[in-house]
């Protein structure tokens, strides 16, 4: 999940008060579920029905005369051999994952910088994932890769089965392009692993039967020696299994630090952090709702999601700080921040990286990416330069180098085809290095940012992306997109796929910054934690009646789309505002909002929306809980949901559930279950293409 606290208390009864007056079902006692069935995820029954559904769902979109069409345009966009190869930084080198039709499970490979930044790299294959399966008759595919610092020659690489979110770790010599004979290995599970130096780990994992949280994550990190089994992993740290999970982690800087540190996630937005030393762990005094991002020049970059005064200072949530490295070793319960940033009132820190002598930050302005450059200053304090880049755009920081002052960034737009550069920290200097191909027409569209006001009267901006010649009757496809959870901020994009599948073909396309992201910093977010989440709902809701009023599209024009915490907000507004929908996309979404906590990893999302253990949360969880508030009788639109068998984050079994329950019913929908992909739209690209085909068939069938 696209990965702070609640608001006033009169709010949330507010907000109670009105979802039971609009009818929200009774919790007084345990509700029965007909179709509890469908959570067991790999059983028969469940799975007879999930082969049923995808036939049944397949005669009807991909026997449609338009799915063909899509398909190969998504899988020609998919498969491309001139996409941007996505580089990281690591022992001096370049590497990148990389899956064509060559190569479906994907290789790791890797060239020089010089090499890399040529229109053709030579590149040397270091892994082949596809080669691996073959050999050892196994379903592998990447989740990622951890290098020891600074040598960055060792690597743990994650091996996941199918997609999902548990993972094989095993030790890579990245120099000698093989896994290490004897090397580290840690069998499947949902584990965190940081290096302390080139023989040990740190590894948090179920090391004892059941000894995981309630949301199935790990609590108790041990240090692993090379050569022992882990049966003599020697413990370090215990949480306790209400916690959310318990991980290690290592901070480098380029003049020679070093910190271990255990992040214990007490819930998904409050975090305890313990410094690693030679005679065990020591608590850092941190807030609760703070995070370290980086270590430069021997100082901790902190990321602060709530207000935190100390020392005779206060420093205001959405900023970041700085903390001296040895004198937090010497005394990590007094700790003496100073200020690095402080966001402007529209205006929300989003990412920070380091390179060996400087920190690299993007913020949002009115949600239009900025980039700064910071460097560390006698006295604790710190320098400031802006780069410069085009405006009205989206600036991701994409990777850093430790050994230099070098850092990748991409600069993408609707209409603008995403771009690659390089940064040079030291002197501020900028080189686009690639830039990909336009994949649609994009000169017959426009984009513009508008702002309606949602029921309280606060303002949400969204952006819309409309055919120049577009009349204003209500008559153009539109699909609207929104998040609206944890933090996370929507920015605009390029998408080949929506640009070449949909906008190329006359429709329009619509991005919302509803609240419970962090387009504003933390507050934008906390104004919908738990009780308060129908602001969220409302948000959106706004900027649809505001698209309608604006003559831009119609409720029979007007199709929505989200995935994972952006599925439950499809599934709200598909049972609150039926009338409004055209079409509505459910992409592995939550639905099933009383019984999420037992689904999954649902219970580390408890900060967010609340528990049934809470009985005024229980109540509102029931009030807006897709699965519980279908009804008989309504008329709805005929949905389209689909999910992954692989999915062991959401899990598939809200989307099973809602699906079945609208069959009961005698209502429309399609249900499709691609079986692999985790918690996506496939493992491979052409099941990605698949799916993606699938749902703008869906569009134009429905809302044309």
């Amino acid at each position: 999940m696209r990965a702070s606290p609640p608001l006033i208390a009169i709010a949330s009864a507010m907000v109670i008060v009105s979802a039971a007056a609009a009818g929200a079902v009774d919790t007084g006692a345990a509700r029965e579920d007909p179709f509890v069935w469908l959570e067991d995820v790999d059983g028969e029954r469940a799975m007879a029905w999930v082969r049923a559904e995808d036939a049944r769902t397949a005669v009807v979109l991909e026997q449609d005369a338009r799915y063909p069409v899509l398909f190969a345009e998504a899988l020609k966009i998919a498969e491309a051999k001139d996409r941007i190869p996505q580089p990281h930084l690591f022992g001096g080198q370049v590497l990148n994952r990389w899956q064509d039709a060559n190569h479906v499970r994907g290789i790791w490979r890797r060239t020089s910088l010089a090499d890399y930044r040529k229109s053709e790299p030579a590149w040397t294959t270091v892994l082949d994932l596809d080669a691996l399966a073959k050999e050892e008759k196994a379903n592998w595919f990447w989740s990622g890769a951890d290098c020891a610092e600074p040598a960055e020659r060792r690597c743990m690489i994650n091996l996941s089965d199918g997609g999902e979110d548990a993972v094989t770790l095993r030790e890579f010599d990245l120099r000698a392009a093989r896994f290490v004979d004897g090397g580290f290995s840690l069998p499947r599970g949902k584990q965190d692993s940081a290096w302390q130096d080139r023989n040990t780990l740190l590894v948090s994992r179920e090391w004892s039967p059941g000894e995981l949280t309630r949301s199935g994550y790990p609590y108790v990190v041990k240090r692993v020696k090379r050569g022992q089994p882990l049966s003599a992993a020697v413990e370090v740290f215990r949480g306790t299994s209400s916690d959310v999970g318990v991980g290690p982690s290592s901070f480098n800087d380029g003049t020679g630090h070093r910190a271990l540190v255990i992040r214990r996630a007490l819930s998904f937005f409050e975090s305890e952090h313990y410094l690693v030393g030679a005679t065990g762990t020591r608590k850092l005094a941190l807030p609760s709702k703070a995070s370290i991002v980086a270590l430069v020049g021997g100082r901790f970059v902190v990321s602060l999601r709530e207000d935190w005064t100390t020392a005779g200072a206060t420093f205001p949530q959405g900023s970041l700080v700085s903390i001296d490295l040895a004198a937090a070793t010497a005394a990590p319960e007094h700790l003496r921040p100073t200020l690095i940033y402080a966001p402007g009132p529209r205006e929300a820190f989003e990412h920070a990286v380091a390179t060996r002598g400087h920190l690299l930050v993007s913020v949002l302005d009115n949600v239009k990416g900025r980039l700064y450059v910071y460097a560390p200053e006698p006295g604790g304090q710190w320098s400031r330069r802006k780069l410069a880049l085009p405006d009205n755009v989206s600036i991701q920081i994409v990777n850093a180098d430790l050994h230099s002052d070098w850092a990748f960034v991409s600069v993408t737009g609707f209409l603008t085809p995403t771009s690659l550069w390089l940064a040079d920290l030291a002197t501020g200097t900028l080189a686009t290095v690639k830039t990909l191909p336009p994949r649609f027409d994009a000169s017959h569209h426009v984009v513009e940012q508008f702002e309606a006001t949602s029921t309280d009267g606060t303002r949400v901006p969204y952006f819309v992306v409309r055919p120049i010649d577009m009349k204003r009757d209500g008559s153009t496809p539109t699909i609207l997109n929104a998040y609206g959870g944890f933090l996370a901020s929507e920015t605009p994009y390029y998408s080949p796929e929506t640009g070449k599948l949909w906008l190329e073909r006359g429709g329009a396309f619509v991005l919302a910054n509803i609240r419970g992201g962090g387009e504003f910093g933390p507050a934008w977010h906390e104004a919908g934690l738990k009780t308060h989440r129908q602001r969220i709902f409302d948000d959106f809701t706004a900027v649809a009646r505001d698209l309608i009023a604006k003559g831009i599209t119609s409720p029979v024009h007007l199709g929505i789309k989200g995935g994972s915490n952006g599925g439950l907000l499809m599934g709200v507004q598909f049972t609150q505002h039926p009338e409004l929908w055209g079409a509505v996309d459910m992409q592995v979404p939550l639905l099933d909002m009383v019984g999420y906590e037992h689904i999954a990893a649902g219970s580390s999302w408890v900060g967010e929306y609340g528990s049934v253990s809470n009985p005024d949360e229980k109540a509102f969880l029931a009030s807006i809980s897709p699965y519980d508030n279908l009804k008989p009788g309504v008329r709805y639109p005929e949905a389209l949901i689909w999910t992954t068998t692989k999915d062991d984050r959401v899990g598939p079994q809200h989307a099973r559930k809602f699906a079945a329950k609208l069959a009961a019913m005698g209502a429309p929908y399609l249900f499709y279950e691609v079986v692999e992909g985790g918690h996506g739209s496939g493992a491979t690209l052409a099941e990605k293409a698949a799916m993606t085909a699938r749902e703008f068939t869906y569009f134009w069938r429905k809302l044309r």
